[in-house]
């Protein structure tokens, strides 16, 4: 799915791509690494050991390579934390991408001493601070994250070169209607993402700023999701956009008239900045053709349509 996303986003005006988070499986063996019964095909020879070694250098050279010289910048999420995975092989693995020149520039200006590269990180780009969070296990936030992002919000709320703020992380944050798959899940998770919530509620308020919301760890489409009772008053424009691959989930169940809510597709979300600092988002699809086109040769073509028309859960996300 990500060769033909980052196809269709080559086709694009965009500047960079954003993943927030989930790259490989980890708990089991990929789909297109060992293909499920129902495609017909025989499985190639793998074992664990060499499945966890080679996931994450597999995700580079398959799902990264293909946007050529377009950055990318990436969000950690909880399939990237599963033993054997950690946060420290994250970032050694991952050091070209959450710590490349923009990234460090950013890093250093903020605090000229500062050399530690972390998995959460923000760059300002043509007036937006776009801001990415770590909340892939159950201790995150922690107070170290919080106090960070406490720091760059109000230097973005003193800053006239910062019209708009953009924060992308893999679990939506409390209060959403996605929350069956969220924060909401473990203590910590809500406590401080409740705190998070207020913070950009309070940057927003305090500065005239406009603050947006992305997140991907539901696997589906979901717009306005903290237009809730949890946030009644004090509602930013949020979105899950949880499209790029993984098994998709059923959507919420009550959702309001009027918004969009998908699942079973694939995608991608096209942002653009408009000249008050505003945003818009279009949802890219990504069908069943493009997959075919894109991926004729490095995959049988039973394998991609098993990945339109199997690849999703009929369970509620938990």
């Amino acid at each position: 799915v990500m060769p033909a996303i980052a196809a269709k986003v080559l086709k694009t005006p965009a500047r960079f791509y954003w993943h927030l988070g989930d790259f490989r499986a980890i708990f089991m063996f990929d789909e297109d690494l060992s293909p499920p019964p129902e495609t017909g095909l025989k499985p190639a020879p793998l074992t664990i050991t060499g499945y966890e070694t080679t996931a994450w250098p597999d995700f580079i050279r398959r799902q990264l390579t293909p946007f050529g010289a377009l950055p990318v910048f990436l969000a950690i999420g909880n399939h990237e934390a599963i033993p054997p995975m950690s946060r420290d092989l994250y970032i050694a693995q991952f050091a070209d991408w959450i710590n490349s020149n923009v990234i460090r520039a950013q890093r250093l200006s903020d605090a000229p001493a500062d050399h530690l590269v972390r998995t959460y990180y923000h760059w300002i780009q043509q007036g937006v601070d776009f801001i990415t969070l770590d909340n892939a296990t159950y201790d995150k936030f922690d107070d170290a994250q919080v106090q960070w992002l406490r720091g760059v919000l109000q230097r973005a709320v003193a800053s006239p070169q910062v019209r708009t703020i953009v924060v992308g992380m893999h679990a939506a944050l409390p209060g959403s209607t996605g929350a069956a798959h969220s924060m909401n899940n473990w203590p910590q998770g809500d406590k401080s993402g409740r705190d998070v919530y207020q913070q950009l509620w309070n940057a927003q308020q305090a500065s005239g700023k406009k603050v947006y919301l992305l997140a991907s760890h539901s696997h589906f489409l979901l717009q306005d999701v903290y237009n809730t009772p949890d946030w009644k008053g004090r509602v930013l424009p949020g979105w899950i956009v949880g499209t790029a691959g993984a098994v998709r989930y059923r959507l919420p169940k009550n959702l309001p008239a009027g918004i969009q809510a998908r699942t079973d597709v694939y995608g991608f979300m096209l942002a653009s900045v408009l000249a008050d600092g505003s945003l818009t988002f279009k949802f890219e699809e990504v069908s069943l053709d493009d997959l075919l086109q894109v991926n004729h040769g490095a995959h049988p073509d039973a394998i991609i349509k098993w990945c339109v028309e199997h690849n999703k859960s009929l369970n509620p996300p938990t």
